[in-house]
Formats: C-alpha cells, structure tokens, sequence
C-alpha cells in the first residue's frame, strides 16, 4: 500500500497543534522530528549521553509528517491544513517561516521505520519506557512502563510527556486515585500506578488514542488498576459512565486525589473549573503541555479558578505546573 507523506517544516511551539491537525483531517500516522543540535540544553542528570547531533534541523525547528492513504484528496487537504496553521498567530502560536511539501511513499517505508529510534529511555529515578519491542533488563528499584504508542501522542520522548511524568514522581505519595485526562497512549496513566497511585481513569476524546491506551495498559498487566474511557472531564463530572470498549461506571470516586493533564494551554485553560470541581480539597492538578508564551496565561487563570501553585517544573522551553486546591 502507498501512502501519501504531508511533510510541514515549521516551529518545534506549533508540533502539538499542527500533530492535532493532521490527525483531525485523517492522518493515519503523524511523525516528529525535532532539533537535534548540541547546542539545546540537555538534561543529564540521568546518564544519558549526547555524543553526535541526532540531525540537521536548525534550532527551534520541527519537522511533522503526517501519512494519508493513497485514495485521499491530499490537495484538499493541504488546502484545508494551510489556513489552520495560518489562524495559529491569532493564538500567539510562531509557526515560523512554515514549508509544506507532499511525496508519495510505500507502507514498509514508514509504518515500521520510526521503531528503529525508539528505545528503551530512563526519563526519572524510577521510571523507564521500553518499547515492547525491546530487550531490557530493569535495574533494583527501576519501574517499567511498556509501551506502544501506535498512531497515540505520547512516547516520553516530547519534552511535555518526560517533564509530566517526573512531575507525577514528585507528587504521588501513594494510594492516590488520579484521572489523566488526555491520556493518548496512556503513558501517564501507567506512569502513575507505576509510581505508587492506587486507581487511574484515563480520558480522550480521540478514539485511535483510547484503543492505544487500552492495549498499552494490557501490556502493562495494568487491567484492574487504570479505566480507559472515551470522555472528557465535564462528562465524567456530569455522567456516572464513561464510553470505553464497553460502558461502565467510572472506578474512582469524584472528587480525587490527583487530576493530570498534558494537553494544550488553551484547553487547559477552557475547564479548570472542571478540574477544580472534580478535585479533592487539598487535591493536586499536574498541567502541562504548556509553551513559555502561555505561562503567563495558564498561572493567572489557575489562579482565578482558585488553585494556589505550589511549584512548576521546566524542560526546554516548556512548564509543568503544580497546582492544589486549598483544603
């Protein structure tokens, strides 16, 4: 099978966004490539070692590739996705001097390819993801999460995933009961019973994401302890059931412990109420996925919903904050 490959050079700010795009339009696949150079600061508080710059692509840069079946319009597509990126500066998205260009490739040269990249990561003291495709021996105290992310954002690999779980490792203390709302591959989800939480309810809207995080938790052997459902947080704060591969009552009890979400600000910024409403007094909401340019925004709206922020953890260019609900 032959597959159309969308390739969109443009800011490593706009990836979530114009990565949620492709999708929206049909995509069935959507790679990122970001900057390899050595010139971005690394964290290597953990061992890892940067030896080579991993490619070309100048500072600040990223490359998205977004994969279409063969039978689709791509010129309609494209037309479609131009004016989307464009309405981005209205958000205070840069999406630089973007580059949009199309080829056609075979299957096998993509759909498997990408795998050769990922490997097994140390991202905190406790945790490491492994490909399931990997060979690794875990070390005395080191918690594994299997995963396969499929067409699912959320490998560990972005510095939003990697900043949120070392925030999750800093905050759980155990026996929580946590919702992850936007769980994508459900990385997050696993992450936390890996570290300690008793129960997670593990939320998307997007049903390639809930089918990759329901997979990724049996891998995980991880059945009885995360709920994967097709929601959002309003839905489960107004319904006693979530949609998954079959209807259920949730399995935590609203309101919770702890609520993480790695998502966008603007919709970060569209239900804190929610999450203030589905949380504990005293509960603790881990929000990331958020670029410097909207830090402002994200505190002053947390703090209008009445959190107190207790601390905000950075990765590159992007925040993680730490917010709880006064007891």
């Amino acid at each position: 099978m032959k597959w159309h490959e969308l390739t969109i050079s443009t800011t490593e700010e706009s990836i979530e966004m114009i990565s949620n795009f492709l999708h929206e339009l049909g995509a069935g696949g959507v790679s990122i490539e970001e900057s390899g150079t050595l010139n971005k600061q690394r964290d290597t508080s953990l061992g890892q070692w940067y030896e080579v710059p991993l490619n070309d692509i100048p500072e600040g840069r990223a490359v998205i590739k977004g994969y279409f079946a063969e039978e689709s319009d791509i010129a309609s597509i494209e037309q479609e996705l131009r004016p989307r990126i464009d309405e981005l500066s209205e958000f205070d998205i840069d999406t630089g001097d973007y580059a949009i260009s199309c080829v056609i490739v075979d299957e096998e040269d993509w759909a498997n390819a990408w795998k050769q990249y990922f490997k097994p990561i140390r991202v905190s003291e406790r945790l490491t993801i492994k490909p399931t495709w990997e060979e690794y021996t875990a070390s005395p105290g080191e918690q594994i999460i299997e995963l396969d992310p499929g067409m699912a954002f959320g490998t560990g690999t972005h510095p939003t995933t990697a900043l949120c779980l070392r925030t999750l490792e800093s905050v759980i203390r155990g026996d929580e009961e946590v919702i992850d709302v936007g769980t994508g591959s459900g990385i997050l989800a696993i992450g936390a019973i890996r570290l300690g939480a008793r129960r997670v309810l593990a939320l998307d809207l997007d049903p390639v994401a809930v089918s990759s995080a329901t997979e990724n938790v049996r891998l995980n052997g991880l059945d009885a302890d995360i709920q994967v459902g097709l929601s959002d947080l309003l839905g489960v704060l107004q319904n006693s059931e979530v949609q998954g591969a079959a209807e259920l009552p949730i399995q935590v009890t609203v309101p919770v412990d702890l609520i993480v979400a790695n998502i966008l600000a603007e919709i970060i910024l569209l239900f804190v109420d929610d999450v203030y409403a589905a949380l504990k007094p005293g509960g603790t909401y881990i929000a990331s996925g958020i670029y410097k340019n909207k830090e402002a925004d994200v505190d002053a709206g947390l703090q209008a919903a009445g959190f107190t922020i207790v601390d905000r953890q950075r990765d590159q260019d992007w925040i993680a904050f730490v917010a709880v609900k006064p007891a």
